[in-house]
This record gives C-alpha cells, sequence and structure tokens, in this order.
C-alpha cells in the first residue's frame, strides 16, 4: 500500500472520500484493500456493503446511486471507483455534487493510474477527498519496501539480492510480490537469501544479470554484450523488460557520478554497482556525460522501435542498441540504412514507466 496510508487512518480514521492514484498498481490494489478492510473490518472479506464499478464499463449515476445508500447491518459501506481517468469530462463533471457533500456512511475509494489536473471534478476530487499517493518508489524506498515485504514472508534476505530485485521492481512491484513468495518457499528460514537464490528461482543463468551487461558495455565488449543479450532472451525475458533494465540501470550509474562529484564515497557506489571500490572512479570514468545523454536518446529512440515504431524485429533492434552502446556502429548504420536521431530527452530524475491498469470485473 501506499506508505503513507497507515499513518493516516491511525491519525484521522476512514474518511468519506479517497483519491487513490499512482501509476504503482500494486499499490493501488494494495491501498484500497487496506481502506476495505478498515472500513469494513471482519466483514471486508465478503463483499457485503462493498461494490466495485469501472469508469469504462459503467454510469456514473449507478456509482452515485450506490455511495447514497445506507450500509445493511454494518456502520460503512464501500464503493470503489477504477478507472476513472477514462471518464469524459462531462461524466466526470456529475460528481462534482457529491464530492463537495459525500454519504458519511459510505467510503467512496476513487482509483486512477493518473489524474487530468485541469479538470473540475478531480480539482474537487483532491480538493475535498485525502489523496493517497500511490506513485513508483524512489530507489532508496524500494530497497526499503523489498526488506519489509521479505521480513513479513520471514525471508532474510542479501544486499546484493535486494538490488538484483530491485531490477524486477523496474517493471512491477506485483513481480518483486512473485520472487519474495518464491525465495519464502525455496530457501531455509536459517538460511539468508544470496544472489544466486534470485537467479537461479528467475531462471537467470550466472553472469547474464544487468549489471554483467554494463560491465560489458563498459568494457565495449560487444560481443559479450550480445552473448548475455541473446542468453537473456532464451530465458523467456521480454526486450522491453531488458530495455528497462538498462533505463534503470544507467539512471543509477548517472546518480552515482553526481554523488561523487559531490563528495560522495566510493564504498557506496562499489555495493551499488557490484564492483571492488578501487575500480568505482575509473568504470564511472567511461561514461561521460555528454554520452549518457546521447544513451538517453537511443534508449527513447529503442523503446519507440519495440512498440511498434519500427519494422525491425526486436532482438535486431535490442543488438543494434547494444552496439551503440558500445561504441560500436550499429547493424544499421553498418547497413547503409539511415538513422534518425531520436528527439532530445530531459535528464533523468524520474522512475519507471507506468505500469497498465487491471481490469477487474464489477461484483455485487
Amino acid at each position: 500500500m501506499s506508505l503513507e496510508l497507515p499513518q493516516s487512518l491511525a491519525r484521522s480514521g476512514v474518511m468519506p472520500l479517497y483519491a487513490v492514484v499512482g501509476e504503482e498498481d500494486y499499490l493501488r490494489d494494495q491501498s484500497v484493500a487496506a481502506l476495505r478492510a478498515a472500513a469494513l473490518g471482519p466483514a471486508a472479506d465478503t463483499g457485503f456493503n462493498c461494490d466495485i464499478f469501472h469508469g469504462d464499463d459503467c454510469s456514473v449515476e449507478d456509482v452515485l446511486a450506490c455511495a447514497s445508500e445506507i450500509p445493511v447491518f454494518a456502520e460503512r459501506r464501500v464503493v470503489v471507483y477504477k478507472s476513472v481517468e477514462k471518464l469524459p469530462a462531462r461524466e466526470g463533471e456529475k460528481l462534482l455534487s457529491y464530492f463537495a457533500a459525500p454519504n458519511d456512511t459510505t467510503t467512496l475509494i476513487v482509483v486512477a493510474a493518473k489524474l487530468d489536473g485541469r479538470m473540475k471534478w478531480t480539482q474537487a476530487l483532491t480538493k475535498g477527498g485525502v489523496t493517497v499517493n500511490c506513485a513508483p518508489l524512489r530507489d532508496a524506498q524500494l530497497s526499503a519496501w523489498i526488506r519489509q515485504e521479505a521480513a513479513a514472508l520471514g525471508v532474510r534476505i542479501h544486499e546484493e539480492a535486494t538490488q538484483l530485485l530491485k531490477e524486477v521492481g523496474s517493471e512491477s512491484l506485483y513481480a518483486v510480490k512473485r520472487e519474495l513468495e518464491k525465495l519464502a518457499a525455496y530457501v531455509p528460514p536459517d538460511r539468508t537469501a544470496q544472489l544466486a537464490d534470485v537467479e537461479a528461482l528467475r531462471g537467470t543463468e550466472s553472469g547474464a544479470s544487468v549489471f554483467d551487461l554494463m560491465n560489458a558495455i563498459g568494457a565495449h565488449d560487444h560481443g559479450r554484450a550480445l552473448r548475455i543479450l541473446a542468453r537473456n532472451l532464451e530465458n523467456g525475458e521480454a526486450p522491453l523488460r531488458i530495455l528497462g533494465a538498462l533505463v534503470w540501470q544507467y539512471r543509477r550509474l548517472w546518480k552515482m557520478k553526481e554523488q561523487l562529484k559531490s563528495g560522495g564515497r566510493e564504498g557506496e557506489a562499489a555495493r551499488t554497482l557490484r564492483i571492488d571500490p578501487s575500480r568505482v572512479r575509473g568504470f564511472l570514468a567511461q561514461f561521460s556525460d555528454a554520452q549518457l545523454t546521447q544513451t538517453f536518446r537511443w534508449f527513447l529512440d529503442t523503446d519507440s522501435k519495440l512498440k511498434g515504431g519500427s519494422g525491425s524485429a526486436p532482438v535486431r533492434v535490442m543488438e543494434d542498441l547494444l552496439f551503440r552502446l558500445c561504441g560500436q556502429p550499429s547493424k544499421s548504420a553498418s547497413s547503409g540504412a539511415r538513422v534518425q536521431p531520436a528527439p532530445p530527452v530531459p535528464r533523468p530524475t524520474g522512475s519507471r514507466p507506468v505500469s497498465n491498469v487491471r481490469t477487474v470485473t464489477r461484483k455485487r
């Protein structure tokens, strides 16, 4: 759930109106579950006094009628309204009067990956309700979240294993949760989960992680980089997921460079990059700021091609990217094909791309 939600519930109790907003679907789902449990108590798992609607398959009038009903043999009822970002502006404005005076015996939970702050009804929602932030976790937050979830499952986890799970977290917290559940079943309670355990359960061969790929790129070893790519593809990794892991690692690398410029210690960077502290500055020196800026343009170009902006096979697209990153001419360029430069991108400060909204059928 959102990291702030437990404190909010402890401080203010359950409120009539919530906006659960953010791109991390796992945090959204867990926040809704926590609010539902807080509002309904022991009856939360029965579905009684709880209705779920979706913005793309029900009318606003149905939602408002349900939210206006009194609970049956209970103090509160819960109405969950998902995917409201799909509402047309005219439909959304029908919610204005309810947001201004919500039913005291109903907890209306409005859920969205993102809200358009220019809309009157979204402004009224965030002004009149409690906003639960479910944005993707920052690097330090993700580490803490992994340790917390591991502890809840009875798993002790080594720092290197945590770092590899953070690669999985660049795609989805649901994926991290699945890996932790596998670790809980695989690793004995008296042993700490190691990097090798995570790699074994993910089906990733030793020497095929994003850290190994970064080392190959830093050494301009395009042959090794292509072998690591092939190994991951053979193990079922999707090209977009490999690209996401690379982007995540390059962001961290850039962050390490900035920290060292500001007086940071090599030890922390060494743990993050999994290299000897004496090699940190030499390794980072292989990636100049100008090269990093160009690299993120290539990432944007590759992302567009993988999502349908190119007639090339995804494997060829990833191979061309690795040739570029290793300082080799890409196959497209060497064959005479003209490669269009990607548009400039801002210096990366955020986190990973958004996850898709999951579809859940309405139940009564």
